[in-house]
């Protein structure tokens, strides 16, 4: 049961600094206690824990203006961050995580505005039918976060120039870009700044879990242990990933999202492979990278392997079923 409430609002906006101000806080939440972390990033392109950087963001013209590439630690997809959106965290135990709970509180603060936004599924909200959160999850033991961006006004040119939404995600949501997918709160709420949103939340967040909030001072949090999760978060071997060397590749998209398989063979035994995905589920692409990495280059080898993946997915089956499916294809 949640008994203490915690809000830690920062004026940084450094990405890597607020991510690992995120981590630390998601690491250190006691039992008994739920985290708001209210955070804004300068002009950021975040990609999901397991893609593909190369293939989700246009770094030339990303880099050309000054802006960031940042991973993070929850899976899905690519967003977009700068000054006109709120970024939310809720940290909270295993026991206490309630992922539609912490969407209420969210709700509570768009819908007291006199909106009427509404939850799609367990991931987006919406407001006339068009997306301006989305969330995405973390689990590190019993420490979880659930995270998300409030699009308040939203720079589709910004996010047109700067992201690379494939056309197979774009044409399974029956979408011709960017722009027809998305709205900000602003639209219908034309002075509506980042300050009274985050007001807003707090209250919220008080109401909805029936306790008072305490203001978490950013000074109170350890600088040594903050800026080395800090350097981790800027090091280009975390943001790129390995460097990729030639070999074979496929890719499809499926009902829960994309899969890529990246393979180095050498006298036909798998050397090296890279799982890019925008699923949901973070533990799924490196479990199965583990356990394809060494196998023979032959179907039933690579089948038999995705078979022993473990992870934590509620739908690890279909997950399993679809890249077997995928695998087949190069055989």
């Amino acid at each position: 049961m949640i008994r203490r409430l915690l809000c830690l609002w920062t004026q940084q906006r450094q990405p890597y600094r607020n991510m690992a101000v995120e981590e630390y806080l998601t690491r250190q939440v006691q039992p008994g206690e739920c985290i708001l972390y209210l955070w804004q990033n300068d002009r950021t392109v975040v990609i999901g824990r397991n893609q593909d950087a190369g293939r989700e963001c246009r770094m030339a013209a990303l880099q050309a203006d000054g802006g960031f590439l940042a991973r993070r630690l929850s899976g899905g997809g690519a967003v977009y961050h700068d000054r006109n959106n709120l970024n939310y965290t809720f940290m909270v135990r295993q026991e206490d995580y309630d992922v539609a709970r912490q969407l209420s509180v969210i709700l509570r603060a768009v819908n007291s505005f006199g909106l009427n936004a509404a939850a799609s599924g367990r991931n987006d909200l919406l407001l006339q039918g068009k997306k301006f959160s989305g969330s995405a999850f973390y689990r590190s033991g019993d420490c979880c976060y659930h995270h998300g961006t409030l699009l308040l006004r939203v720079d589709t040119a910004a996010m047109e120039k700067y992201l690379q939404v494939s056309p197979a995600k774009l044409a399974s949501k029956g979408i011709a870009s960017v722009r027809a997918r998305v709205i900000g709160l602003a639209d219908r709420i034309p002075d509506l700044a980042p300050q009274l949103m985050g007001i807003r939340l707090r209250l919220a967040f008080g109401e909805v879990y029936g306790c008072p909030v305490e203001d978490l001072p950013e000074t109170a949090l350890p600088e040594d242990a903050v800026a080395a999760l800090q350097q981790r978060f800027a090091d280009k071997n975390w943001i790129f990933g390995p460097q990729r060397r030639d070999g074979c590749k496929v890719e499809r998209r499926f009902s829960w999202g994309e899969i890529g398989l990246q393979f180095v063979c050498r006298q036909n035994r798998i050397e090296q492979v890279r799982v890019f995905s925008d699923a949901m589920e973070q533990e799924y692409a490196p479990a199965l990278e583990r356990m394809l990495t060494g196998m023979a280059w032959n179907l039933p080898s690579l089948l038999a392997a995705v078979d022993r993946v473990e992870a934590s997915a509620e739908n690890l089956p279909q997950l399993k079923a679809d890249t077997k499916e995928l695998l087949q294809s190069l055989f």
